[in-house]
């Protein structure tokens, strides 16, 4: 049978990989802009949107990761985390997002005098309110450390994350620009958020090869790779993700814009899954990207013919990799399941 959108919408779905910082509506963008005097490069909502949806010169994740300074400039105040943390729940909530983990440097944020711990208190009142609101849906912050800048803020950042460890946050991961700055820089963050007993995942294999991601499990030890596009480029190296039951975070949409892919037909999540990879579908940033899980599904069915059942297993998988403690993390795997066998 055909995999349409009204299926797909029903489908219970998680959202492992998803910034708060790529994921702000157009219109908010806008009103915290004009209620904190923000100056924009814009003169309206509808300019935002088409700014931020607008194909981008150069598939190049540096690039891709330029339009962050936009929403970052209006993410500086306890008032706008909370909201737009709030409304990123809502619009998961909206297409049957049952679990999501929403990940973003807490440093971009005080520039304004907010302190991180203030930042992170904001945005899990938008998660926390965006639960009461939402009952059905989960959702859990990542605090991401960042290759381009010095190592000694990431650290600071792997602190805050284990102490906020039971508190909301559930992993550290490390984003940025992926060229020239090497995991193995940050291994002092990484020891410190391991001897926690925190979770790890690591951007790798996007915008670098599968160095990167040797680099991500062996020296972070992370336990999931945020988009690993490249590990194909390394045999030894994909049989041990395989073996080793190491979801990978995939986002179709956004590996096509930064270039990891040329296109969707070439992602090489098709493979992965059909070798038995743990592969997961995210959406990254459903502004940048224009996109929502929903959409991302559609595009593996209308391009990769991945059907109904198949989908099933993705969506599973996604259950599988939740960074939560064993028997939450069974339970709502048991539950999705039934969920998900009782939709034809």
């Amino acid at each position: 049978m055909s995999v349409d959108r009204e299926l797909i919408e029903r489908l219970p779905k998680t959202d492992l990989h998803v910034h708060l910082d790529g994921s702000l509506r157009p219109e908010t963008i806008w009103e915290l802009a004009q209620a904190d005097e923000v100056e924009l490069p814009f003169d309206s909502a509808d300019a935002v949107r088409s700014w931020f949806t607008q194909e981008l010169p150069e598939r190049d994740l540096v690039a891709y990761l330029g339009r962050f300074d936009v929403t970052t400039s209006v993410m500086q105040t306890e008032e706008a985390l909370e909201r737009i943390a709030f409304e990123l729940v809502e619009d998961a909530a909206a297409e049957n997002v049952w679990y999501m983990e929403v990940r973003y440097a807490p440093i971009l944020s005080t520039k304004r005098g907010l302190s991180p711990r203030q930042v992170v208190d904001a945005v899990q009142r938008g998660l926390t309110r965006g639960r009461q609101v939402h009952p059905r849906i989960q959702s859990y912050q990542i605090i991401c450390g960042l290759r381009h800048f010095e190592p000694e803020r990431a650290l600071r950042m792997a602190a805050l994350a284990v102490e906020y460890k039971g508190r909301g946050v559930v992993a550290f991961d490390l984003a940025g620009a992926e060229i020239d700055n090497p995991a193995k820089w940050f291994r002092e963050a990484f020891y410190l958020v391991r001897d926690a007993n925190l979770n790890v995942t690591v951007h790798a294999g996007e915008a670098y090869g599968p160095e990167s991601i040797h680099q991500a499990l062996h020296y972070t030890g992370a336990h999931r790779i945020g988009h690993g596009v490249r590990l194909r480029e390394d045999e030894d190296l994909v049989e041990y993700v395989r073996d080793h039951r190491i979801p990978l975070e995939m986002c179709p949409t956004s590996n096509v814009q930064t270039g990891a892919v040329e296109s969707i037909e070439e992602h090489p999540i098709r493979e992965y899954f059909d070798r038995g990879l743990r592969v997961t579908v995210n959406t990254d940033n459903r502004l940048m990207s224009n996109t929502t899980m929903t959409r991302e599904i559609q595009l593996l069915a209308d391009h990769l013919d991945f059907d109904l059942e198949e989908i099933k297993k993705l969506l599973l998988n996604g259950f599988k990799s939740a960074f939560l403690r064993y028997p939450e993390r069974k339970a709502l795997i048991a539950e999705a399941s039934e969920a998900l066998t009782d939709i034809e």
